[in-house]
C-alpha cells in the first residue's frame, strides 16, 4: 500500500513537532513531502535532514535565503535539494504545486488561510489545527470542502473528541455538543487578581504545552470562544447546540448527547498526537507510544461552568454567530492584535477582550460574505483594533 503524502504547514510549531513524531512513528504509513514554517530556518533544516521532502517554504524571505545557503552547502548538486518557497505567496505555491493526499494545517492566524483554500481546491483533505481559518470563512472551507469530495479534519483535542463521538448516531439524533475547557491559568483567579496578570502568568498553562498566542487564548478562554464557532462550522450545528464545561482534568476531551439520553464521550491523556495522529488515518486507529489512561489513579473527574462574567470570550462567541457574516472575521483578527499588544507588554491582560468587544461593536457587518470582503474585514479590524490600542495605552500611561 502505498504511503499517505503529508503536507505540513508549521511544521516548527508545537503542533508541527507532534506531527513530525506521529510521521516518524508511522513510517511505513506516513510520509512528509513538504514543509513550511514562519522563519525557524535551522529546526526546519533538521526536518529536511529527516524527511527530505520534496518542497518547504518558509514566510520570511531572509529565513528563506539563509536555508537556501545551508542547503547548498548540505546537498550535492545531483538534484537532492528540495524546491524553496518564500513568503505568504510560496506558502500557496507550495500547496499547489506539490502532490499530497493531506494538508496539515498548523499556521496560527489568519495567515493560513489561503494555504487552506488552495489545498481544497486541488484535492487535499485539509487536517485542521488552525481554527482561524474556518472561524474567518467556514462558509467557504466547508462550501470547498463538499464540490471538491475532501474532507476537513480536526486536529483540535477536543473537536477530534467530537468528530470521534458523533460516530456513535446520525446527525439528526444530537441533542447537544458539550466542548470542555480547562479554564486556563486563571480559572480560580478573582477579578481583582485579573487586573495584576502579568506576561509571564498568562504564559503558565496548567496543562498544555502551546505556542504563545494559542497559551494566551486559552487563558482569556478566547481559545474555547473560537472553537465553539469552529464546532458551528465543522459539525453544522446550530449555536444552541455548543455548550461549554469547565473540566480542569483534561481528561474528557469533549461529549456528545444525543435524544435518548446517551451522552458519548472521548477520553485520554492530553496528548496532542492522539487527535493528530486519527486526523491523519482516520478511519483507522493505528499503534501509538502514549501514556494509557489509569481510572483509579484519576479517582475522580470534576465539572463547573465557566464564568462569561471573569472571562467574556464565550458570550462574545454566541454574539459574533448571531450577527453572522463577517462579524468573526473582526472577532478573530481583533484578538489576534490585542494579544500581541498584550505579549508585547503594551496592555494589560483584562484588556484584551475590552479591545475585542470594542471593535466588533464599530464594525458593519457583511452578510454572505465572499472572500474578499473576508480579507477587507480582516484588514479593516486589525487597523481599527491598532487604533484602539493606541487610545487605550494613552488612558493608562
Amino acid at each position: 500500500m502505498a504511503k499517505k503524502r503529508v503536507l505540513l504547514l508549521g511544521s516548527t510549531g508545537s503542533i508541527g513537532e507532534n506531527t513530525d513524531r506521529v510521521v516518524q512513528n508511522l513510517a511505513e504509513e506516513l510520509e512528509l513531502v513538504g514543509l513550511a514554517a514562519h522563519s525557524s530556518w535551522e529546526r526546519l533544516l533538521e526536518q529536511i535532514a529527516s524527511h527530505h521532502p520534496e518542497a518547504v517554504a518558509l514566510v520570511d524571505p531572509e529565513a528563506a535565503g539563509k536555508l537556501r545557503a545551508a542547503l547548498e552547502n548540505a546537498y550535492d548538486k545531483a538534484g537532492a535539494l528540495p524546491r524553496i518557497y518564500e513568503g505568504e505567496e510560496g506558502l500557496v505555491e507550495l500547496v499547489r504545486e506539490t502532490e499530497a493526499d493531506v494538508l496539515v494545517a498548523a499556521i496560527s492566524g489568519a495567515a493560513g488561510l489561503p494555504a487552506n483554500i488552495a489545498a481544497l481546491e486541488t484535492g487535499k483533505d485539509l487536517a485542521l489545527a488552525n481554527k482561524e481559518s474556518l472561524v474567518m470563512s467556514g462558509s467557504i472551507l466547508t462550501r470547498l470542502a463538499r464540490e471538491n469530495d475532501r474532507r476537513i479534519l480536526p486536529v483540535d483535542s477536543e473537536h477530534s473528541a467530537i468528530f470521534q463521538s458523533l460516530e456513535a448516531g446520525s446527525r439528526e439524533e444530537v441533542e447537544r455538543v458539550i466542548l470542555t475547557a480547562s479554564g486556563g491559568p486563571f480559572r480560580q483567579t478573582s477579578a481583582e487578581e485579573l487586573e495584576k496578570v502579568t506576561r509571564q502568568d498568562a504564559l503558565n498553562h496548567p496543562t498544555w504545552e502551546m505556542g504563545e498566542k494559542i497559551t494566551i487564548d486559552s487563558a482569556t478562554l478566547m481559545n474555547k470562544a473560537l472553537e465553539i464557532i469552529e464546532a458551528r462550522w465543522l459539525f453544522d450545528l446550530p449555536p444552541e447546540q455548543i455548550e461549554v464545561v469547565v473540566h480542569p482534568q483534561s481528561i474528557i476531551h469533549s461529549l456528545v448527547e444525543y435524544r435518548d439520553g446517551s451522552t458519548i464521550c472521548q477520553l485520554g491523556p492530553p496528548d496532542m498526537r492522539v487527535p493528530i495522529q486519527y486526523a491523519l488515518t482516520y478511519p483507522r486507529r493505528l499503534p501509538l507510544p502514549t501514556e494509557q489512561l489509569s481510572l483509579p489513579e484519576l479517582g475522580q473527574l470534576t465539572f463547573e461552568s465557566p464564568d462569561t462574567g471573569r472571562f467574556p470570550a464565550l458570550r462574545l462567541a454566541y454574539e459574533v454567530l448571531e450577527q453572522g457574516g463577517t462579524a468573526a472575521t473582526v472577532f478573530n483578527a481583533a484578538n489576534e492584535v490585542a494579544v500581541a499588544a498584550f505579549l508585547k507588554e503594551e496592555i494589560p491582560f483584562l484588556s484584551i477582550l475590552k479591545v475585542v468587544e470594542t471593535c466588533l461593536k464599530m464594525h458593519n457587518v457583511v452578510d454572505n460574505p465572499d472572500l474578499k470582503n473576508i480579507f477587507a474585514a480582516d484588514e479593516w479590524a486589525r487597523l481599527e483594533t491598532e487604533k484602539i490600542l493606541t487610545l487605550e495605552c494613552k488612558e493608562s500611561s
